[in-house]
């Protein structure tokens, strides 16, 4: 999980900040979570990995549908045997074509044949579980597709947070900065009435620039956040800044939440489906083996003429293939087949005992956020007694200028700790509750 520390408010950042002057749009997280599922790409993408399973498992329909095919075929020639076989289709043999000299020299012949042809599957083994191996594939997409909005769902709830972090932030700052100009009126009174050196001015207008400038890095990671946002719904950032409706709570809802894996989850369950379809895959592997049946028909009219139609004639039968050896490529096929699903029940295994994992280690987390958030509510609360005990002290000449900053820094920097750590710990259950969906 990313730290999205107040670190940031004062770190070096690639992007500048455009300012407030933009297109403020209010959004509400629930408005977010309608809008993901219909305009985030990550999601389009998975509907068409799932579109793709789809159609393979619509082309398996062969298996068991007939195959239907019409040709028109023109053809000239003195080839003796193609010309005697052209008359006898067309029905015009005469006694004199049995005359040997035009058998062997036969005139330039013409035939053009309309052709009917049909074929119809009956016991093919092999492609009944190949058709049920495509069917578990196309479901594995499809869970695969629901895990992907789920994540999506917890992807926008932690951006949407992280965006009321940084308001706050701003917020927080924005407070420190009238705090700070207001301590510096205060000590250039003071200096000019001969209580304080200039070096305390100095020190002051020091930490009123940084101040300043943390509040231009905290005003940037407002935009870094709402552009963020704007990727996630696929909608065009420029000129737009995103507001959250609702304020990033003070406080936080201790829950708690059973650290369980469950199978029913959709990625696991997308797992098995994937494990399933290999194992189908080589359940036909193993019947390659096995003879095959299908059935074969044809109607077909031929004529000296072009689309003629003076001579008919059907065919039908049946035939029993059995590939009895083909240098062993059903045999390494099969091998193949075996160490794929093999493999994928490997995987299976290896991904749910590295998701439970992941679920004991956020479990222990959100232990850990929770006691965070606890230390510092309570260093800011202390923060703020200790500064406006020197902050009296200092107006009645009794505290130095440099503690009097010390103070203050503390003090904000303790409050943005302990918005960070709310942050953390609602972040840190929402992510254990993706985990044991």
């Amino acid at each position: 999980m990313k730290k999205f520390s107040y670190i940031l408010f004062s770190g070096a950042l690639l992007s500048s900040f455009f300012g407030f002057g933009q297109d403020t749009l209010a959004i509400s997280k629930s408005d977010l979570l309608q809008k993901i599922s219909d305009k985030n790409l990550q999601i389009k993408i998975a509907e068409q990995s799932y579109a793709s399973a789809k159609a393979d498992y619509s082309q398996s329909r062969a298996l068991f549908l007939p195959n239907v095919n019409i040709s028109h075929t023109g053809i000239s020639t003195t080839n003796p045997l193609m010309a005697f076989g052209s008359k006898l289709n067309q029905e015009i043999l005469t006694q004199s074509d049995f005359n040997p000299d035009l058998l062997n020299n036969p005139e330039t012949t013409q035939n053009f044949a309309t052709k009917f042809e049909i074929q119809q599957p009956l016991i093919n083994v092999d492609g009944w579980f190949e058709r049920k191996a495509a069917k578990a594939k196309m479901e594995a997409y499809q869970l695969q597709t629901e895990r992907t909005k789920e994540y999506l769902e917890l992807e926008v709830s932690k951006a949407y947070m992280q965006l009321q972090l940084t308001y706050r932030a701003v917020k927080v700052l924005e407070k420190a900065n009238a705090t700070a100009k207001e301590n510096l009126k205060l000590v250039q009174n003071y200096f000019k009435n001969g209580m304080l050196q200039k070096t305390d001015v100095l020190n002051v207008q020091v930490r009123v620039n940084e101040i300043k400038n943390q509040l231009q890095y905290a005003k940037s990671n407002v935009q870094n956040a709402s552009d963020y946002l704007a990727f996630l719904l696929n909608e065009d950032a420029k000129d737009k800044l995103y507001k959250p409706t609702e304020e990033l709570e003070n406080t936080i809802a201790i829950e708690t939440i059973n650290p369980t894996l469950s199978d029913s989850r959709k990625d696991i369950q997308a797992m098995s489906k994937s494990s399933e379809a290999y194992g189908k895959m080589l359940q036909s592997a193993k019947t390659t083996f096995l003879p095959r049946l299908n059935a074969f028909g044809s109607y077909e009219l031929y004529d000296r003429n072009l689309f003629g139609t003076s001579a008919k004639g059907y065919l039908v039968g049946a035939q029993l293939s059995w590939n009895v050896f083909d240098g062993y490529k059903s045999i390494g096929k099969y091998d193949k087949a075996k160490a794929e699903f093999q493999k994928s029940e490997t995987e299976k295994d290896q991904y749910k005992k590295q998701s439970q994992l992941e679920v004991n280690k956020t479990s222990r987390q959100l232990k850990d956020a929770e006691n965070k958030v606890n230390l510092s509510q309570l260093a800011f609360e202390q923060s703020q007694e200790a500064f406006r005990i020197r902050q009296n002290r200092y107006a009645q000449g009794l505290e130095k200028t440099t503690d009097l900053l010390t103070s203050e820094t503390q003090m904000i920097q303790k409050e943005l700790e302990h918005l960070q750590a709310i942050f953390e710990y609602n972040f840190t259950k929402q992510y254990l509750q993706f985990l044991t969906k």
